[in-house]
């Protein structure tokens, strides 16, 4: 019967958002004035069924009538001067291939072979060649896993036969052909590649592409964390590794709420009533550079599963996004070669965000978004995911001998292989080319429903021990779970996606929506069951065996047998040397603005403090009914907020609150003090919402360049920061993840992008009644300034790069001060007299005053001391401070006693911020100017 083509387009009298969206694209990314609209349509194809069948899948399932139409077999966007189709390229993972053919079988449709979807564009203007290949090329093809469909597929399987096992002769192997073999595909330096020689030549034999495959993941920076686990000498010192000292700091600080910190996919805290909330946060930067939506979409899914993953296994409860790019204005000439431009990076990551976390109805409800030039070779892409469960299921399970090995979920593709080493490399030129498959495209209603089958089993008791399939696929979930036990795999039984794919491939392919459990035999048929009301896959693809080897088999064939101790324990260890980091000394002395007004209204649109709604609005944070503060609130619902506040327990009063901090900008100048920087922001965005630091943990990312002497000497400042911090505070950190190669490299240049320490941190409130939001209540109250900063410390911040410069006299933190400062805020705001609180960041007291009036919809009165010099008072950015809205009766010395507290201001029924200096006016700044200059950079990006 062949194929049928359904062809589904909004009507012509109705609007098309697809259509709108990419012509706005069009105008405002390209600069394309000669197109006038822009329509689309969705392209459904079908093997194996009839014309007829195709009529009936349309008309029931493709097709919604009262405001579009369909055509089968024909053409349904007619008169357009250029059409063209944008499918994936087979192979990739398409969510909707699925879905269609279970929908078909749901209607009663047998015999459907294949399915498959693309999408068509009709363009109405006078187009030239020139503008289709930019639109083609720049906005709707990323070519690394989609293409233009040119003519019809005569077939839409995918067959074949896979490659054979391959063995690779490394005992032949002199030094340069082992470092040939690692170049593109292991990531291994010469003396690992070298252990794996003398390992197989004491065995007397050559590894097989499996073997060698699975050691280079299990050793990749990526899932071995190599680095934070050397020793470090620097300077002649021997430090403990990098890992270790946050670990024993955390050790240190014994906090009574920490259920699991480092041991598990998530750290986990106490909650109320005998439930547990858990978070992890992690970086998708190398796959998100070369496939934006993608990357960032299987980032999102891969921290929902390690939620899912944690202990007996969690429900996600939220997500978060903290992003970095060069400035969507970049002019292409200076985008590397082999690079994606990040006014397209920037759309396509934050796509991906969205569609992952709103179709599986998880609340995106806190995140952040920094800009600087050197992002532009590669971005920052972070991710978080937080959860709730019963405290008493939050233990790691461990599988026993004798327990089957089962995969829950999707079916295993070509996609994400070499995923983990390709993430542990630095980014050249060739990437783009050479590591196409490590790209994964997510399915997040199959995460989903594995997300709900997993729960169920859960308390079934069904579940020994569970883990996600993610980097390194079934050789990192198995390989971790039967370390201490020793697991042997079947891989014939591993359900595909298609045929044609090696042993190897099928072993580590990184193929989302797929957790991997331990399962005592006496569950199995439970289990199975289980997931079949669900409609989610569950298959039987390995046996925990007891005698610590990893084994396996296909078709009969052993095609990977190795000690697991060589395995986890055989890499060879490096003593790292590090160079301390040195500090350059460039302070510019910058003279008072001319233009008060002109200057306070480019503060407010700089890129790192403008308004990020229209990215915020893209995101469903209120989905599961939890949010009790939400990211923008305030009178007109533009107000932003500090931190997500999230109640859990319905009818109860206790909720979650989540929030970060990073300043990547800082970290270029000295990361000790950007890496505090990044701690204290975390933590002051959580107390300015009402958190008590002494409830809250902290989880820490490091994307770092890729590693040398230098390096490492900053890296070493940044860890030291942190466990002062855990040190003064007794906070502890409970989760973590480093992702070590952001540098590009090219024959013409190298570019180290700008480290990024990011902070995360959640905890427990037990009354969100005593909890405020950031936006003026009312006029007539008072401001004060609470907190210790020396506001002549302008280094790094928004006002001097806005002068062309970032000098070295960065804000200085005594993390010892903090708790204080912390505590005494947490007890205003719990005492009710708070009626607003918002922390100092980028942009200093000028944006926090300013988005709390127009949050608040009133104006804003200022006196500036007259010891003080405006520019520094206003813009300088000294985190853990904090401008508090209180009645205009509270006696702010008794609220704030012991801390430093000053009244700087008043609000006024008048839309304007005025500030007084010197006795007289120094400015008045209208609330609806600053407003325009503050929203507008983003809505040239995204609309509004």
């Amino acid at each position: 019967m062949g194929i049928q083509t359904v062809r589904v387009a909004m009507r012509p009298e109705v609007r098309d958002p697809s259509g709108e969206d990419v012509l706005y694209e069009i105008r405002h990314a390209l600069h394309i004035a000669s197109v006038e609209d822009v329509r689309t349509a969705r392209v459904y194809r079908f093997e194996g069924i009839s014309a007829e069948e195709a009529e009936t899948l349309a008309r029931r399932l493709l097709a919604e009538e009262v405001f579009q139409v369909y055509v089968v077999n024909g053409p349904v966007l007619t008169g357009a001067g250029r059409m063209l189709e944008v499918a994936y390229k087979p192979g990739v993972m398409n969510p909707e291939a699925a879905s269609l053919m279970k929908a078909a079988r749901d209607l009663g449709i047998e015999g459907l072979a294949a399915a498959d979807s693309s999408r068509e564009y009709a363009f109405f203007g006078n187009l030239t060649d020139d503008d289709l290949a930019a639109i083609t090329g720049r906005l709707l093809v990323n070519a690394t896993v989609e293409h233009v469909v040119r003519q019809a597929p005569r077939t839409l399987l995918i067959e074949g036969a896979g490659a054979p096992t391959r063995t690779y002769h490394v005992r032949d192997m002199d030094d340069a052909a082992l470092l040939e073999l690692s170049r593109d595909r292991l990531f291994l330096n010469l003396e690992e590649m070298r252990a794996i020689k003398a390992y197989f030549t004491t065995l007397g034999r050559d590894p097989t592409d499996c073997e060698i495959e699975v050691i280079a993941q299990t050793w990749s920076e990526h899932c071995g964390h190599k680095t934070f686990k050397a020793p470090l000498v620097v300077d002649g010192v021997a430090k403990k590794p990098l890992y270790q000292r946050l670990k024993e700091a955390t050790r240190r600080a014994a906090h009574p709420l920490v259920l699991s910190s480092f041991t598990d996919n998530a750290g986990v805290m106490a909650f109320y009533e005998g439930q547990a909330i858990l978070g992890k946060v992690e970086t998708h930067n190398s796959p998100s550079a070369i496939e934006p939506y993608g990357g960032a979409m299987t980032g999102s899914g891969g921290v929902f599963r390690d939620i899912m993953g944690t202990g007996q296994g969690a429900k996600v409860v939220a997500s978060t996004d903290m992003f970095c790019f060069a400035p969507p204005d970049t002019p292409a000439a200076e985008v590397p070669p082999g690079c994606l431009h990040p006014h397209y990076l920037l759309r396509r990551v934050v796509a991906g965000v969205r569609d992952y976390g709103n179709r599986m109805g998880i609340p995106t409800n806190n995140g952040s978004l920094h800009f600087h030039p050197d992002f532009r070779a590669k971005p920052t892409v972070i991710v978080g995911a937080y959860g709730l469960m019963p405290a008493a299921l939050s233990a790691k399970g461990a599988a026993r001998p004798g327990d089957l090995g089962v995969v829950v979920g999707g079916r295993t593709g070509r996609d994400g292989i070499h995923g983990a080493t390709f993430s542990s490399g630095a980014m050249t030129d060739r990437t783009v080319a050479v590591n196409s498959s490590a790209v994964q495209i997510g399915h997040p209603i199959e995460e989903k429903r594995v997300s709900d089958a997993l729960l169920a089993a859960r308390d079934e008791g069904m579940i020994r021990a569970l883990t996600d399939c993610g980097a390194g696929g079934f050789g990192s979930a198995l390989g971790e779970m039967g370390a201490e036990v020793g697991v042997e795999v079947f891989l014939e039984r591993v359900p595909l996606k298609y045929s044609g794919l090696a042993p190897w491939e099928i072993f580590e392919s990184e193929s989302q929506e797929r957790m991997v459990l331990a399962v005592d035999p006496a569950h199995w048929d439970g289990l199975r069951e289980l997931c079949r009301k669900f409609n989610v896959e569950a298959t039987v693809i390995a046996r925990f065996t007891g005698d610590r080897r990893l084994k396996v088999s296909y078709g009969g064939r052993t095609v990977c047998d190795l000690d697991m101790g060589f395995l986890h324990d055989g890499l060879p260890e490096t003593v790292l040397q590090a160079t301390p980091a040195t500090l350059p000394v460039e302070e510019p002395d910058l003279p008072p603005p001319t233009d008060w007004v002109d200057i306070y209204r480019r503060v407010m649109g700089h890129l790192n403090v403008c308004s990020k709604e229209p990215i915020v609005r893209r995101y469903d944070h209120g989905v599961q009914g939890s949010a009790a503060i939400y990211p923008y609130g305030g009178v007109a619902g533009d107000g932003p907020n500090d931190a997500a506040l999230c109640v859990l327990l319905p009818g109860r009063p206790y909720a979650m609150v989540v929030a970060h901090g990073l300043n990547p900008v800082l970290n270029t100048v000295d990361p000790y003090q950007g890496a505090l920087w990044a701690a204290t922001e975390a933590v002051a965005n959580a107390v300015a919402v009402g958190a008590d630091f002494r409830e809250l943990a902290l989880i820490d990312n490091f994307i770092w360049p890729a590693p040398n002497a230098r390096v490492l000497g900053t890296l070493d400042r940044a860890v030291d920061a942190l466990v002062d911090f855990v040190d003064a505070t007794g906070m502890p950190f409970i989760s973590g993840k480093d992702s070590l190669s952001s540098t590009f490299r090219s024959r013409e240049q190298v570019i180290e992008i700008p480290p990024v320490v990011c902070i995360s941190c959640f905890g427990r409130v037990a009354d969100v009644a005593r909890t405020v939001s950031a936006d003026f209540k009312r006029a007539g109250s008072r401001i004060w300034l609470v907190g210790r900063r020396d506001s002549s410390q302008m280094g790094g911040s928004v006002y001097n790069d806005l002068h062309g410069v970032t000098g070295t006299n960065l804000p200085v933190i005594d993390p010892k001060l903090l708790p204080s400062v912390f505590a005494a805020v947490h007890r205003a705001i719990e005492s009710g007299a708070v009626l607003a609180c918002h922390d100092l960041s980028e942009g200093g007291l000028g944006a926090a005053v300013a988005e709390m009036a127009l949050g608040g919809g009133v104006g804003a009165l200022l006196t500036i001391p007259q010891e003080e010099r405006p520019q520094w008072f206003l813009f300088n950015e000294t985190p853990g401070c904090f401008l508090v809205e209180t009645s205009p009766d509270a006696d702010g010395a008794a609220l704030f006693a012991g801390v430093p507290a000053v009244q700087v201001g008043r609000t006024v029924p008048e839309k304007v911020i005025q500030a007084d200096w010197d006795n007289g006016v120094l400015f008045r700044a209208d609330l609806a100017d600053l407003r325009t200059a503050w929203q507008k950079p983003m809505r040239e990006v995204f609309g509004s």
